[in-house]
Protein backbone atom coordinates (compact mmCIF):
# COMPACT_ATOMS: atom_id res chain seq x y z
CA UNK A 1 0.00 0.00 0.00
CA UNK A 2 0.96 3.60 0.11
CA UNK A 3 2.28 5.56 3.03
CA UNK A 4 -1.15 7.23 3.58
CA UNK A 5 -3.21 3.98 3.11
CA UNK A 6 -0.60 2.65 5.79
CA UNK A 7 -1.08 4.98 8.21
CA UNK A 8 -4.50 5.51 7.88
CA UNK A 9 -4.95 1.28 7.95
CA UNK A 10 -2.77 0.91 11.38
CA UNK A 11 -5.08 3.64 12.91
CA UNK A 12 -8.51 1.49 12.07
CA UNK A 13 -10.59 4.76 11.87
CA UNK A 14 -14.03 3.78 12.73
CA UNK A 15 -17.12 5.85 12.89
CA UNK A 16 -17.98 6.91 16.29
CA UNK A 17 -20.89 9.52 15.68
CA UNK A 18 -22.34 11.58 12.87
CA UNK A 19 -24.76 13.63 12.03
CA UNK A 20 -25.81 17.25 10.85
CA UNK A 21 -26.84 20.67 12.26
CA UNK A 22 -29.24 23.11 9.89
CA UNK A 23 -29.28 26.09 11.65
CA UNK A 24 -31.27 29.44 11.78
CA UNK A 25 -30.63 32.28 13.54
CA UNK A 26 -27.74 32.77 15.41
CA UNK A 27 -25.59 29.63 17.76
CA UNK A 28 -22.90 28.70 19.23
CA UNK A 29 -21.56 24.97 20.22
CA UNK A 30 -19.00 24.85 22.30
CA UNK A 31 -17.05 20.97 22.01
CA UNK A 32 -14.89 20.16 24.57
CA UNK A 33 -11.44 18.03 24.35
CA UNK A 34 -12.07 14.97 22.79
CA UNK A 35 -9.93 11.54 22.37
CA UNK A 36 -9.80 11.09 18.36
CA UNK A 37 -10.76 13.05 15.07
CA UNK A 38 -13.28 15.69 14.09
CA UNK A 39 -14.28 16.24 10.72
CA UNK A 40 -16.93 19.31 9.88
CA UNK A 41 -17.89 20.17 6.14
CA UNK A 42 -20.26 22.70 5.69
CA UNK A 43 -22.84 22.56 2.79
CA UNK A 44 -25.04 25.57 2.67
CA UNK A 45 -24.90 28.78 4.75
CA UNK A 46 -21.37 29.84 6.42
CA UNK A 47 -19.93 29.36 10.06
CA UNK A 48 -16.76 30.04 12.12
CA UNK A 49 -14.28 27.73 13.95
CA UNK A 50 -12.56 28.53 17.03
CA UNK A 51 -10.36 26.76 18.71
CA UNK A 52 -10.17 28.05 22.65
CA UNK A 53 -6.50 27.74 22.71
CA UNK A 54 -6.40 31.10 20.27
CA UNK A 55 -4.40 29.09 17.98
CA UNK A 56 -7.42 29.78 15.14
CA UNK A 57 -10.01 31.21 14.49
CA UNK A 58 -11.87 30.44 10.79
CA UNK A 59 -14.53 31.42 8.68
CA UNK A 60 -16.18 28.26 6.79
CA UNK A 61 -17.80 28.43 3.43
CA UNK A 62 -19.87 26.29 1.71
CA UNK A 63 -17.96 23.50 0.52
CA UNK A 64 -15.25 24.14 3.06
CA UNK A 65 -14.05 21.16 5.18
CA UNK A 66 -11.88 20.96 8.24
CA UNK A 67 -10.14 18.16 10.42
CA UNK A 68 -9.18 18.43 13.80
CA UNK A 69 -6.79 16.44 15.02
CA UNK A 70 -5.53 17.52 18.19
CA UNK A 71 -8.48 16.93 20.29
CA UNK A 72 -8.05 20.62 21.62
CA UNK A 73 -11.59 22.50 22.79
CA UNK A 74 -13.55 24.29 19.89
CA UNK A 75 -16.56 25.66 18.94
CA UNK A 76 -18.58 26.26 15.58
CA UNK A 77 -20.82 29.67 15.86
CA UNK A 78 -22.73 31.89 13.58
CA UNK A 79 -19.92 34.81 15.06
CA UNK A 80 -17.33 33.73 17.13
CA UNK A 81 -18.25 36.61 19.76
CA UNK A 82 -21.37 34.67 20.33
CA UNK A 83 -21.83 32.83 24.30
CA UNK A 84 -21.50 29.15 23.60
CA UNK A 85 -24.08 26.52 24.78
CA UNK A 86 -22.45 23.62 25.71
CA UNK A 87 -22.64 20.31 22.83
CA UNK A 88 -23.60 18.28 26.04
CA UNK A 89 -26.82 19.98 26.39
CA UNK A 90 -27.60 21.16 22.76
CA UNK A 91 -27.24 17.61 21.13
CA UNK A 92 -28.63 16.06 24.60
CA UNK A 93 -31.49 13.95 23.26
CA UNK A 94 -30.21 13.72 19.44
CA UNK A 95 -29.74 9.97 17.51
CA UNK A 96 -26.45 8.89 16.07
CA UNK A 97 -27.04 10.24 12.30
CA UNK A 98 -29.86 12.27 13.01
CA UNK A 99 -30.21 16.33 11.60
CA UNK A 100 -30.81 18.72 14.28
CA UNK A 101 -32.69 21.53 13.07
CA UNK A 102 -32.59 24.99 14.74
CA UNK A 103 -34.98 27.87 14.64
CA UNK A 104 -36.28 26.15 11.82
CA UNK A 105 -32.83 26.12 9.83
CA UNK A 106 -31.97 27.74 6.20
CA UNK A 107 -29.18 29.60 7.45
CA UNK A 108 -26.12 27.13 7.64
CA UNK A 109 -26.37 23.34 7.46
CA UNK A 110 -22.95 21.44 8.62
CA UNK A 111 -22.32 17.78 8.64
CA UNK A 112 -20.13 15.99 11.28
CA UNK A 113 -18.19 12.97 11.65
CA UNK A 114 -16.48 12.08 15.31
CA UNK A 115 -13.85 9.21 14.49
CA UNK A 116 -12.23 6.78 17.22
CA UNK A 117 -9.39 4.78 15.93
CA UNK A 118 -9.03 1.30 17.32
CA UNK A 119 -5.16 2.20 17.73
CA UNK A 120 -4.71 2.93 21.32
CA UNK A 121 -1.83 4.96 19.90
CA UNK A 122 -2.96 7.34 17.05
CA UNK A 123 -1.90 10.40 19.08
CA UNK A 124 1.62 9.44 17.69
CA UNK A 125 0.84 9.86 14.19
CA UNK A 126 -2.11 12.48 14.41
CA UNK A 127 -0.33 14.60 16.53
CA UNK A 128 2.10 14.96 13.48
CA UNK A 129 -0.99 16.79 11.89
CA UNK A 130 -1.77 20.76 12.80
CA UNK A 131 -4.41 21.70 15.02
CA UNK A 132 -6.31 22.41 12.18
CA UNK A 133 -6.52 20.74 8.29
CA UNK A 134 -8.76 23.16 6.14
CA UNK A 135 -9.57 22.54 2.44
CA UNK A 136 -10.69 25.16 0.82
CA UNK A 137 -9.44 24.79 -2.83
CA UNK A 138 -12.33 25.02 -5.29
CA UNK A 139 -11.19 22.70 -7.14
CA UNK A 140 -11.28 20.09 -4.03
CA UNK A 141 -14.28 21.43 -2.85
CA UNK A 142 -15.56 20.01 -6.17
CA UNK A 143 -14.04 16.85 -5.56
CA UNK A 144 -15.25 15.90 -2.28
CA UNK A 145 -19.20 17.65 -3.79
CA UNK A 146 -20.61 13.86 -4.85
CA UNK A 147 -19.70 12.37 -1.15
CA UNK A 148 -21.16 15.56 0.82
CA UNK A 149 -24.65 15.41 -1.71
CA UNK A 150 -24.67 11.94 -0.73
CA UNK A 151 -24.77 12.14 3.10
CA UNK A 152 -26.56 14.91 3.30
CA UNK A 153 -29.24 12.96 0.95
CA UNK A 154 -28.86 9.94 3.58
CA UNK A 155 -29.21 12.01 6.81
CA UNK A 156 -32.38 14.15 5.57
CA UNK A 157 -33.79 11.06 4.10
CA UNK A 158 -32.72 7.83 5.55
CA UNK A 159 -33.39 4.94 4.05
CA UNK A 160 -32.67 1.14 4.59
CA UNK A 161 -29.02 1.01 4.70
CA UNK A 162 -28.40 4.55 5.50
CA UNK A 163 -26.70 3.81 8.64
CA UNK A 164 -23.70 1.62 6.19
CA UNK A 165 -23.68 4.17 3.50
CA UNK A 166 -23.45 7.17 5.64
CA UNK A 167 -20.32 5.60 7.86
CA UNK A 168 -18.44 5.06 4.57
CA UNK A 169 -19.25 8.18 3.24
CA UNK A 170 -17.46 9.19 6.12
CA UNK A 171 -14.38 7.45 6.07
CA UNK A 172 -14.17 8.58 2.07
CA UNK A 173 -14.38 12.41 3.27
CA UNK A 174 -11.78 11.72 5.62
CA UNK A 175 -9.48 9.98 3.21
CA UNK A 176 -10.31 12.49 0.57
CA UNK A 177 -9.62 15.84 2.73
CA UNK A 178 -6.20 14.18 3.73
CA UNK A 179 -5.76 13.69 0.13
CA UNK A 180 -6.87 17.41 -1.06
CA UNK A 181 -4.36 18.49 1.60
CA UNK A 182 -1.61 17.08 -0.05
CA UNK A 183 -1.99 19.70 -2.93
CA UNK A 184 -2.37 22.58 -0.25
CA UNK A 185 0.45 25.28 -0.58
CA UNK A 186 3.58 24.47 1.01
CA UNK A 187 2.91 26.94 3.80
CA UNK A 188 -0.29 25.15 4.52
CA UNK A 189 0.89 21.76 4.41
CA UNK A 190 2.83 20.04 7.98
CA UNK A 191 3.72 17.08 9.55
CA UNK A 192 3.25 13.51 7.20
CA UNK A 193 0.32 15.05 5.06
CA UNK A 194 3.77 17.77 3.75
CA UNK A 195 6.30 14.72 3.64
CA UNK A 196 4.22 12.81 1.27
CA UNK A 197 3.43 15.93 -1.24
CA UNK A 198 7.43 16.27 -1.40
CA UNK A 199 8.12 13.70 -3.99
CA UNK A 200 12.16 13.33 -2.98
CA UNK A 201 10.75 12.84 0.84
CA UNK A 202 7.41 10.83 0.10
CA UNK A 203 9.64 8.43 -1.40
CA UNK A 204 11.74 7.81 1.28
CA UNK A 205 9.08 7.27 3.20
CA UNK A 206 7.59 4.57 1.23
CA UNK A 207 10.57 3.37 0.96
CA UNK A 208 10.42 3.02 5.16
CA UNK A 209 7.31 1.64 5.05
CA UNK A 210 7.53 -1.15 2.48
CA UNK A 211 10.56 -2.54 4.20
CA UNK A 212 10.34 -1.49 7.66
CA UNK A 213 12.73 -3.99 8.96
CA UNK A 214 15.76 -3.18 6.50
CA UNK A 215 19.08 -1.91 7.63
CA UNK A 216 18.66 1.88 7.52
CA UNK A 217 20.76 4.71 7.70
CA UNK A 218 20.44 8.19 7.08
CA UNK A 219 23.08 7.81 3.82
CA UNK A 220 20.61 5.09 2.77
CA UNK A 221 17.46 7.34 2.43
CA UNK A 222 19.38 10.11 1.42
CA UNK A 223 20.47 7.98 -1.74
CA UNK A 224 16.90 7.26 -2.83
CA UNK A 225 16.05 10.91 -2.44
CA UNK A 226 18.56 11.68 -4.37
CA UNK A 227 20.65 14.11 -2.19
CA UNK A 228 23.46 14.61 0.24
CA UNK A 229 23.09 13.18 3.17
CA UNK A 230 22.91 16.65 4.85
CA UNK A 231 20.73 18.36 2.66
CA UNK A 232 18.00 15.39 3.32
CA UNK A 233 18.22 15.45 6.73
CA UNK A 234 17.35 18.80 6.85
CA UNK A 235 14.77 18.91 4.16
CA UNK A 236 12.91 15.39 6.32
CA UNK A 237 12.64 17.07 9.48
CA UNK A 238 11.40 20.13 8.01
CA UNK A 239 8.59 18.14 6.42
CA UNK A 240 7.90 15.63 9.04
CA UNK A 241 8.85 17.34 12.15
CA UNK A 242 11.11 14.47 13.49
CA UNK A 243 14.22 12.91 11.59
CA UNK A 244 14.32 10.36 9.16
CA UNK A 245 15.79 7.93 11.97
CA UNK A 246 13.08 9.52 15.20
CA UNK A 247 10.57 8.66 12.05
CA UNK A 248 11.44 5.25 11.43
CA UNK A 249 11.80 4.28 14.97
CA UNK A 250 7.96 5.73 15.45
CA UNK A 251 7.16 3.92 12.66
CA UNK A 252 8.47 0.56 13.81
CA UNK A 253 7.18 0.71 17.40
CA UNK A 254 4.03 1.47 15.68
CA UNK A 255 3.59 -1.46 14.07
CA UNK A 256 5.00 -3.50 16.50
CA UNK A 257 2.33 -1.80 18.96
CA UNK A 258 0.22 -3.74 16.49
CA UNK A 259 1.27 -6.63 16.20
CA UNK A 260 1.04 -7.00 19.81
CA UNK A 261 -2.00 -6.14 20.15
CA UNK A 262 -2.72 -9.57 18.64
CA UNK A 263 -2.90 -12.68 21.02
CA UNK A 264 -1.25 -15.54 18.78
CA UNK A 265 1.91 -12.53 18.18
CA UNK A 266 5.01 -12.72 20.65
CA UNK A 267 7.39 -10.10 21.36
CA UNK A 268 10.35 -11.83 19.95
CA UNK A 269 8.45 -12.06 16.61
CA UNK A 270 7.34 -8.51 16.93
CA UNK A 271 11.05 -7.61 17.28
CA UNK A 272 11.91 -9.04 14.18
CA UNK A 273 8.90 -7.98 11.92
CA UNK A 274 10.05 -4.36 12.65
CA UNK A 275 14.20 -5.36 12.28
CA UNK A 276 15.11 -5.88 16.10
CA UNK A 277 17.45 -9.14 16.47
CA UNK A 278 18.12 -7.51 20.25
CA UNK A 279 14.49 -7.77 22.98
CA UNK A 280 16.93 -5.38 24.41
CA UNK A 281 16.76 -2.89 22.07
CA UNK A 282 13.92 -3.57 20.80
CA UNK A 283 12.35 -3.35 24.73
CA UNK A 284 14.63 0.07 25.09
CA UNK A 285 12.84 1.76 21.84
CA UNK A 286 9.66 0.46 22.56
CA UNK A 287 9.21 1.82 26.16
CA UNK A 288 10.71 5.20 24.96
CA UNK A 289 8.13 5.40 22.40
CA UNK A 290 5.28 3.97 23.44
CA UNK A 291 5.69 4.51 27.16
CA UNK A 292 5.42 0.90 28.61
CA UNK A 293 7.42 -2.01 27.99
CA UNK A 294 6.43 -4.45 25.10
CA UNK A 295 5.16 -7.19 27.85
CA UNK A 296 3.16 -4.75 29.61
CA UNK A 297 1.42 -3.64 26.60
CA UNK A 298 1.38 -7.02 25.14
CA UNK A 299 -0.22 -8.27 28.35
CA UNK A 300 -2.59 -5.21 28.33
CA UNK A 301 -3.89 -5.54 24.57
CA UNK A 302 -4.77 -9.16 25.17
CA UNK A 303 -6.65 -8.07 28.59
CA UNK A 304 -8.70 -5.77 26.30
CA UNK A 305 -9.24 -8.83 23.39
CA UNK A 306 -10.06 -11.27 26.07
CA UNK A 307 -12.85 -8.98 27.29
CA UNK A 308 -14.55 -7.97 24.11
CA UNK A 309 -15.12 -11.59 23.03
CA UNK A 310 -18.54 -13.02 23.43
Amino acid sequence: MDPLSDILTLLKPRRTETGATDVGGELSIRFPPHEGLYCYAVLEGACWLTLEDGTASLRLEAGHCVLLPSGRPFRVSSHPDLAPVDAAVFFADRSNGEVVTYEKGGTCFVCAAHFGFDSPDSSLLLGMLPPVVHINDKTDQTAMRWALDRMMAELRTPRAGSDLIVEHLSHLILIQALRQQLTAPDGARVGWLSALADPPVAAVIAALHSAPAGRWSVAAMAKIAGMSRTVFALRFKASVGASPMEYLTRWRMMLAADALGQPHKTIASAAVAVGYDSDSAFSTAFKRIMGCSPRKYHSRMSGVTSRSLP
